[in-house]
């Protein structure tokens, strides 16, 4: 379904760590907006909701709603640090085109 790169679930786990309550997972969400339509979301979720997929990729916990599954299906993602910055990296598939920004696809 989605493939996390070592980077990646290292980011994630510290994120994770560093939260101030304990939490279920990273929920990972495809959205309305975005230069190309559709914009990726990230955020730490302190419950698991029944109909989420549940992806864990080495003791990392992603969430995944059903609306959003079909849109990550065969995604990786990874964590990349750079002098433009850095940030996670969606490899998708799905995606028929993508904006400049890397969080925005159609």
């Amino acid at each position: 379904m989605l493939e996390l790169t070592q980077s990646a679930r290292e980011a994630i786990q510290a994120a994770i760590d560093g939260a101030d309550q304990k939490v279920a997972g990273l929920r990972i969400l495809v959205q309305d907006g975005g230069c190309a339509g559709l914009k990726y979301g990230m955020a730490l979720e302190l419950d698991q909701q029944e109909d989420d997929a549940v992806i864990n990729s080495d003791g990392v916990v992603v969430l995944i709603d059903p609306a959003s599954q079909p849109h990550l299906a065969g995604t990786t993602i990874d964590y990349v640090t750079s002098l433009e910055g850095s940030g996670f990296v969606f490899n998708n598939p799905n995606a028929s085109q993508s904006c400049g920004c890397g969080k925005s696809f159609s």
